[in-house]
Order: C-alpha cells, then structure tokens, then sequence
C-alpha cells in the first residue's frame, strides 16, 4: 500500500495559493504570487529533498498543467537536487474529472477522481506526493487518505486567498517526526497520521452560576 504525502507552503493564515510566481494562479484576484520564493534557502531546500525521495507525483488538473509547462523546459544544472530530473523521470498521476488534461509530458496518468486515487493508494509503489492542488488536497482530507503532511509555514499573512485547511477534513490527529526553522524564518514540520482525536476537560467540579447561565444561553442561542 502507498502513503499519500500532502507537500504544502502555505502563509500563516494558512494560505497556498501561487506560492511559486505571479503567474501561477492569478484567480480570485490573487495578487501576491510567488510570496514563497524569497524565503528559499537552503534548509528550505535540504527539507524538500526529504519529501522527493522514492516517490510519485500526485496533482490536480491547475497545478499539473503548472508543472508540464515547466519542468520538462527546465535547465538542470543540478543546483537544486535534480529536482527536474526526478519530475519528468517519475510518473505524474493527475486527477480530472473532465478528463480534458494534455498527459504528454512522460509519465503521465490520468485519474478520473478520488476513486481512482484510493485504487491507487492500495497498490504497490512509491509515495503519492501532493504539491499545491488545493481542491485536490481538501478531498484528500475529507476522505481520510492522508497518511502525512509536510508543512512549510511561510513568515506573512496574506489576508485571503485559497487555503490549505477547510471545513469537512476527516478528523484526526497527527504526530510531529521533525521540524526545523530555516535561517529566513520558514517553520519546516514534518507530520504522521497518528490516533484518534484525543480531548481533556477543564471544567469545574461543581459549575459556578455565571458557568450554568452561560450554558444555558448557549443552548438558546443554538
């Protein structure tokens, strides 16, 4: 059976849309693409390579069609890990309800939906890594097909745009393995599925009266 591993950069409020350029995903007038890539150095990077190693790519339609009019033009000069050899090498799975996805770039699969990906999960094989594909992720979520999350937290709020995390997520807890905090500010924590959602109570052994108004205003209001 594959893991399925959610890779995000997302803003303190949570945000993760175009985190790469301004270019990348304009909608919902969007204005601040590309508001990851001044805080890449080279922990960033370092924490990258421990996300690509012995996996496939598992995307959504937007940030496949991203990623296929880029990396098979990009000059890899090594620099970076080889991360461009390692894209076009691996197969790409990419989730389309529609089904109107160009898949010319090698190693490309199309998934009709998450049906397909839970097929896809029980079969032998890499890792399924997710980058961006905020729609994509949030099925993924609501679905309980998350094994583990690397989360770069990116020092700025941006004030609204397309975000990681929305109602309707499976509930579940998940144990931290590591972090680190890069030298510009970039809070790198890697998670694992771990129990169920665990709660404690710090209620009073006799509630006071302002408690039991209190509780009882919460019910009328609803």
């Amino acid at each position: 059976m594959r893991k399925i591993i959610v890779g995000a950069m997302v803003s303190m409020d949570g945000v993760m849309q175009a985190p790469g350029g301004p270019t990348e995903d304009p909608t919902r007038g969007f204005k601040f693409g590309g508001w990851v890539m001044p805080y890449y150095d080279q922990e960033f990077g370092e924490e990258l390579d421990c996300i690509f190693r012995n996996f496939d790519l598992l995307l959504a339609r937007k940030t496949y069609e991203i990623f296929a009019g880029y990396w098979p033009y990009y000059n890899d000069d090594g620099s970076d890990g080889g991360i461009a050899r390692q894209f076009n090498e691996i197969r790409k799975y990419v989730v389309s309800q529609s089904g109107k996805v160009d898949t010319s770039w090698k190693g490309s699969v199309l998934l009709s939906d998450i049906t397909d990906v839970k097929r896809l999960k029980q079969e032998d094989g890499p890792n399924l890594v997710t980058q961006g594909s905020t729609e994509l992720v949030h099925a993924l979520l609501a679905s309980d097909l998350v094994d583990a999350m690397s989360i770069f937290t990116v020092p700025v709020v941006l004030g609204g745009g397309k975000k990681l995390f929305v109602d309707g997520s499976a509930p579940h807890s998940f144990k931290l393995t590591s972090s680190r905090v890069s030298s510009s500010g970039v809070l790198i924590g890697h998670y694992e599925r771990d129990a169920e959602i665990r709660i404690g109570d710090t209620e009073l052994d006799s509630p006071s009266e302002a408690e039991i108004v209190r509780r009882e205003r919460m019910k009328r209001e609803g």
